[in-house]
């Protein structure tokens, strides 16, 4: 992946059982898609090897909805990042607003799920965003330099290794509603003005992508595509229709 393509991403949440992931997969294998787009699909761990076979061989890669920060051991119900490599992700999402609210993840467990998933070959997809409370409060900024701090400080991030950094606004997502592109504009900054203070910048020009996710369609994808420091976008409820979801990818 250049620095040029673009990155769409599609969480499917706990939304899609089995057969219509799978029926969503083979919509999505039968398009012909951009060439300069990177498309990635995380469907629920149950479907992961079987989509992932249908997608062998295609552009479409395939991403989890999360892991742990063990690689193995007496952890019931947890996926270690290394599975997952296994079955064939390339990507795996960490530290989504749902996990963060609904399971109480912490920034020191999405910490460590960041280096487990490193260690394992996957990109992480880091998801950081204030609630509507904390954005009231005028607090945004600072929650999103503590998240993005605590997140990646300490974190060895390879030469060969890439790191995507997600802006979610956690007051839309699910809401249908996108915030105004200029305050996901002026989040992104922030966060990359963050990663200035961990990394080298040499690091940061070419191994970490930022995206916005929230209430993301066809319509209004390229109104923060074309934003400085926007690499691409994180689609939920967009993405479970094969329609919409690529007219997203050819408005990118």
């Amino acid at each position: 992946m250049t620095k040029e393509t673009k990155i769409v991403i599609a969480n499917w949440k706990m939304k899609l059982g089995l057969p219509e992931s799978l029926d969503l997969a083979k919509d999505l294998r039968a398009q012909k898609l951009r060439g300069d787009v990177e498309v990635t699909v995380c469907p629920s761990f149950v479907g992961l090897s079987e989509i992932g076979a249908l997608l062998n061989k295609t552009k479409i890669k395939l991403g989890a909805q999360d892991c742990f920060w063990e690689r193995q051991g007496a952890f019931t119900g947890e996926v270690s990042a290394t599975y997952l490599r296994e079955v064939g992700c390339s990507y795996v999402i960490v530290g989504h607003s749902e996990r963060r609210q609904y399971l109480n993840e912490t920034d020191e467990m999405v910490h460590k799920k960041i280096k487990m998933a490193l260690a394992a070959g996957l990109t992480p997809i880091v998801c950081v965003g204030e609630t509507f409370q904390q954005r009231q409060e005028g607090s945004q900024d600072y929650i999103l330099i503590n998240q993005t701090t605590k997140a990646l400080e300490g974190i060895d991030v390879g030469l060969d290794q890439q790191v995507i950094i997600a802006y979610e606004p956690r007051w839309v997502i699910g809401s249908g509603r996108a915030i105004d592109p200029s305050q996901a504009e002026l989040a992104h900054q922030i966060i990359r003005q963050s990663l200035f203070d961990i990394f080298p910048s040499s690091l940061i020009n070419n191994n970490f992508s930022i995206i916005y996710g929230g209430s993301v369609d066809g319509n209004n994808v390229s109104h923060f595509t074309s934003l400085d420091n926007t690499a691409g976008v994180l689609v939920g409820n967009a993405s479970l229709d094969a329609k919409e979801f690529v007219k997203i990818i050819q408005n990118v």
